[in-house]
């Protein structure tokens, strides 16, 4: 078993070089340093320090041993973070990165409804559109679309149905649309080129159909952007439906789905986050927000 100051006094050393430096930073004597040092050599059976010039090096045994000690402190560090936790309230910096379709649609109203069930925690809110491949602990992501093996934690939260969406302006001016193959006769609005292999919509009756959408004039790389772009009447567009139930609580009557039951697969919304620990501030943040994920993005898994 070892003794953990005795762990401390060797990394502080390997850190410094110096006995007399250590001894200063950690308000110790030098002689207890030194002693806690070779009484770890002795539990151990080998040298870890040798003297060269006016400095402590390592010895190979050493420089070995060195990485299971900082591995060692790191643990005991955790596990004193985690046992004052439970002593205390739920407090602390979380960071939550958010895909900027679900920003200011669902996030907005759930930061607000978790600051408020939880004080003492602090929330950092970023939005993105590409999806994250390394996080810290105490970070959370919601992403919306497919994942890729990313080396985190992937948890489903639910799926967005889509449609294919117009303004009533621009479907008044347009060709007459019953069927995907007269797409290719309309514009198209495109975001983050979505549809670079084709678009497969399928139909309940009708079957499938492979849309390859043309040249777009207006690429956009933002939600909402590409939802404002449709709704202005630069052509047609992909929206996720409850997306365009949101909007229009505030603009009703400005999009139209324009080919109703034609639709592509819903987009998956996933969890992301850190395998291993987690605080108890990274684990209310996932229980809320699984407890507060839209009842609409809960379709049948045969739907998806």
């Amino acid at each position: 078993m070892y003794d953990f100051d005795e762990l401390a006094a060797f990394a502080d050393v390997m850190a410094t070089g110096s006995l007399t430096r250590s001894a200063q930073k950690l308000g110790l004597a030098k002689s207890t340093l030194s002693r806690r040092i070779s009484q770890l050599e002795a539990r151990l059976n080998q040298p870890l320090l040798r003297r060269q010039a006016n400095r402590l090096i390592p010895t190979e045994a050493g420089l070995l041993f060195h990485t299971y000690c900082t591995e060692l402190l790191a643990m005991a560090n955790h596990s004193q973070e985690a046992l004052a936790e439970l002593r205390e309230e739920i407090s602390g910096l979380v960071t939550l990165e958010a895909h900027g379709a679900l920003a200011r649609s669902w996030m907005s109203e759930t930061v607000n409804a978790f600051l408020n069930r939880y004080p003492k925690v602090e929330l950092a809110l970023h939005t993105r559109e590409t999806p994250p491949s390394k996080m810290h602990s105490n970070s959370v992501h919601v992403w919306l679309g497919h994942t890729h093996e990313c080396g985190l934690n992937q948890e489903r939260l639910g799926h967005l149905t889509r449609g294919l969406y117009a303004s009533p302006r621009y479907l008044a001016g347009a060709c007459a649309l019953t069927h995907p193959d007269e797409l290719e006769h309309h514009a198209w609005v495109d975001l983050l080129d979505s549809a670079p292999n084709g678009l497969l919509l399928s139909h309940s009756e009708h079957g499938e159909y492979l849309f390859t959408p043309p040249r777009s004039r207006l690429r956009v790389d933002l939600t909402a952007l590409h939802i404002d772009a449709i709704a202005s009447g630069q052509g047609i567009g992909l929206l996720p439906h409850w997306l365009v139930e949101r909007r229009e609580q505030h603009h009703p009557g400005d999009l139209i789905n324009c080919l109703p039951g034609w639709e592509p697969a819903p987009l998956p919304i996933t969890l992301l986050y850190a395998y291993g620990y987690q605080s108890r501030r990274t684990n209310a943040l996932l229980d809320f927000l699984r407890e507060h994920a839209p009842k609409q993005w809960r379709i049948p898994v045969s739907a998806t």
